[in-house]
């Protein structure tokens, strides 16, 4: 089974109002500590008069980063539920600020839990996922009669073309996981007649 894991791509936010509290959660793609303590940083300034701004992340391909803070919230009530519909996602190189306006009403320990469970929930609705797996990129060079074979063939596999170029011959940058990567050489070495060139470049995520 290839590797993969599920993360956020770019930002997305949502809001809940409880009992007259406001709880807008906001979603990053971050890929190091650093970059969610950055981003930490950006919210609180845009949320500066905002109660409290809670946080939770969970980065490195197997989660093996996680960190939560309450921001004042009752231990346990914001920081770990956020994290908890974190990992219930299954995503990671995920940060995520959840922002408290007080409404004057107190929530109580079971009540800030859902709230903040469910702020997190709304930012995950509108935030858009995505699922990345390790692949191989291979250089598929082929004369032009190749061309629409390859196409087809891609499209049959459900290949990813990362990028194609058009000179004196053809050549295609395709991303595939790794155990399907001598079938996917051997179809192009008969969609071409032996013509087109495989050249693996390495691997990376897509």
């Amino acid at each position: 089974m290839s590797e993969q894991y599920k993360t956020v791509h770019g930002e997305g936010s949502g809001e809940i109002e409880e009992k007259k509290s406001r709880f807008i959660a906001t979603l990053r793609h971050v890929e190091t500590p650093e970059e969610a303590a950055a981003f930490y940083e950006e919210m609180r300034k845009k949320y500066w008069d905002a109660r409290h701004n809670c946080t939770a992340c969970i980065i490195g391909r197997q989660g093996e980063y996680r960190h939560s803070s309450d921001d004042g919230e009752p231990s346990g009530t914001a920081g770990r539920p956020m994290l908890e519909v974190l990992s219930g996602a299954g995503l990671t190189d995920t940060a995520a600020v959840v922002t408290r306006y007080f409404g004057g009403t107190l929530l109580g320990t079971g009540g800030l839990v859902r709230a903040y469970s469910a702020a997190m929930q709304q930012g995950l609705q509108n935030t858009e996922i995505l699922e990345k797996r390790l692949c191989v990129c291979l250089q598929i060079t082929t004369d032009y009669n190749g061309v629409g074979k390859l196409q087809y063939l891609f499209a049959q596999r459900e290949v990813q073309i990362l990028d194609s170029v058009y000179e004196h011959d053809v050549r295609f940058r395709i991303a595939v996981p790794p155990e399907e990567q001598k079938s996917i050489t051997a179809a192009v070495a008969d969609a071409t007649a032996g013509r087109a060139a495989v050249e693996e470049e390495g691997t990376d995520w897509y």
